[in-house]
């Protein structure tokens, strides 16, 4: 498991000084993103080798607000790696308790968004 931590700004929440929910969307994909280069995963370096790897898929589930000022902590695990596709299990915690859970598909494309097989040195970075 993989973790981020993160201090929320005024400017990720609404007039009442509580997260936008889209905003969660952001700290999930900066999560992944840093768990990807905790294995080696360059995602710049893949752009040039003409693998993307893009969001099918979002399952979230919203449990409590953050607020502006707080400490949260994103953590990100890989739940399945297949052929074309990554399943992340994903959920965001504070302190006292846990605030966002979400389960995101990625699938590997090619530059035109067609599928293409994950190469066996990332899965097995991986794994």
């Amino acid at each position: 498991m993989h973790s981020i931590s993160k201090k929320i700004y005024y400017h990720d929440t609404d007039k009442a000084g509580v997260v936008y929910y889209a905003n969660y969307l952001k700290y999930l994909e900066e999560a992944r993103t840093e768990f990807l280069l905790t294995r080696g995963i360059d995602i710049k370096k893949l752009i040039q080798e003409d693998i993307f790897f893009i969001v099918k898929r979002v399952e979230v589930d919203y449990k409590h607000p953050a607020c502006y000022g707080e400490r949260i902590e994103i953590f990100t695990k890989i739940e399945k790696v297949k052929n074309a596709s990554l399943l992340f299990h994903q959920y965001i915690k504070n302190r006292e308790r846990s605030l966002v859970e979400a389960k995101i598909l990625v699938a590997c494309v090619n530059a035109k968004f067609k599928p293409r097989i994950i190469p066996s040195g990332i899965k097995q970075k991986l794994r």
